[in-house]
């Protein structure tokens, strides 16, 4: 199933995409479900069937075009994230193979839908891109061995790892960096783990108005998403609805002779195999942004 968290009129609501065009609004095929996506999850195998069993109704769909699309997971409790996790961006850094995943976390406000827009901040321009492949988590778990990471996986989902490269750099933690509003898109659903089948033979490509940037595979993950879901777990709970976002592959902004830094107007595309894309478009950060 492709789960997915949609707005229409004032309402959002979650629903399981029927095709190219349509969603089946579980709201009216399955009214006894939450409406939330953490809160689906967080109900388990039993709420799962009955999407799968409503996901066949002709009386409940709407037409994606009259819905606007959200990032799957609004707030999902926690965003953790994984550095130098590809051996050929680990080499175009020059940085040493980690020996244990290098963990940072971005904060859960830098959410955007997988069609929103990028803001470039006021206080910096070196502004890049991270396409990534996510797992996303279906239940509260903790010391979960890598051969039963699978039992823990909901599904997976597309995340541009946002980064603004000067802040990141400033001290050795990374939070500042990449944790600005709308520096997380991610979508544009959750493709459950079943439909998925081996998540480490994924074709990932990112393109930067039109001009491919990045072109890799999830095979090439030094610390695959089991890895990830083991190591993490040795330290705390993971929660249904939790993004591990596994790390980019070469071929960033920051990389580049000089760097080719995103500004307005660009447009970030990611592609994952089994999982769908997501476009995002950069724009100036807009001055109403300003809260007190």
């Amino acid at each position: 199933m492709k789960l997915v968290t949609f707005t229409q009129g004032n309402s959002t609501r979650i629903g399981v995409l029927d095709s190219d065009t349509t969603i089946v609004d579980l709201s009216i095929a399955a009214p006894a479900l939450p409406r939330e996506m953490c809160a689906f999850l967080a109900a388990g195998a039993s709420a799962l069937a009955a999407a799968k069993q409503a996901a066949g109704s002709t009386s409940a769909r709407v037409a994606l075009k009259d819905v606007k699309l959200e990032a799957p997971i609004l707030r999902p409790p926690k965003i953790l994230a994984v550095g130098l996790n590809y051996k050929d961006h680990i080499a175009e850094t020059g940085n040493k193979t980690p020996e244990v995943p290098m963990i940072f976390n971005k904060q859960s406000t830098a959410i955007t839908s997988p069609r929103g827009d990028i803001y470039l901040p006021r206080e910096s321009e070196q502004l890049d891109y991270e396409g990534e492949f996510a797992v996303v988590i279906g239940r509260y778990c903790r010391h979960v061995p890598k051969n039963r990471a699978h039992e823990v996986i909901a599904g997976y989902a597309i995340v541009n790892d946002v980064s603004v490269r000067d802040w990141q750099r400033r001290v050795p933690t990374f939070t500042m960096g990449k944790s600005w509003d709308t520096h997380c898109p991610l979508g544009p659903w959750i493709t459950t783990a079943d439909e998925v089948g081996d998540p480490h033979t994924l074709a990932l490509k990112t393109w930067v108005n039109g001009e491919l940037r990045q072109n890799s595979n999830t095979s090439q993950l030094l610390f695959n998403a089991f890895d990830l879901v083991e190591h993490l777990t040795t330290a705390f709970t993971l929660e249904p609805g939790d993004v591990i976002s596994t790390g980019t592959p070469g071929g960033v902004a920051v990389a580049m002779n000089p760097p080719k830094w995103l500004k307005p107007g660009d447009v970030v595309k990611i592609a994952i195999d089994k999982l769908g894309e997501i476009e995002n478009r950069v724009i100036a950060e807009p001055e109403g942004t300003v809260r007190i």
